[in-house]
């Protein structure tokens, strides 16, 4: 059976969210989006579930974290050239997202990220072909 994936996050404010997103070049599935949530589409198994704070609430007895004081999580997405990974990183800010670490050269992997507009934390990566693996 394939596995598809849905991160859920909490979002302050969804519109301004969508509209953070949308910049970025994601599209969003209607299908599975309301007023408190939208389902933005990051691939064909990937899902991130954006959620306003209060309907995130309903799915966890536990006391939501403010991103931009603590980490919860890093999402990671592989991207397709180090030159994609500074170009959504580049969006991002214009969008109104921000920097919180410097661009990472491993040699075979390049990385650098963005926080959202919630603070969570979104890291890119173009890892070079290693032993007859690619990203």
């Amino acid at each position: 059976m394939s596995r598809k994936i849905y991160v859920n996050l909490a979002v302050k404010n969804l519109e301004e969210s969508i509209a953070f997103f949308s910049q970025l070049g994601f599209k969003f599935n209607p299908q599975f989006s309301d007023s408190s949530a939208s389902c933005l589409m990051i691939s064909d198994d990937i899902f991130v579930m954006l959620l306003g704070e209060e309907r995130f609430q309903t799915f966890t007895p536990k006391i939501l974290c403010n991103p931009h004081t603590h980490t919860e999580m890093l999402l990671c997405l592989s991207c397709d050239s180090r030159e994609e990974v500074d170009q959504i990183v580049c969006l991002a800010v214009t969008a109104g997202g921000a920097i919180y670490n410097e661009a990472q050269d491993h040699g075979f992997m390049y990385a650098h990220g963005f926080q959202d507009l919630d603070g969570h934390i979104w890291e890119l990566v173009y890892m070079e072909a290693v032993m007859g693996l690619t990203a």
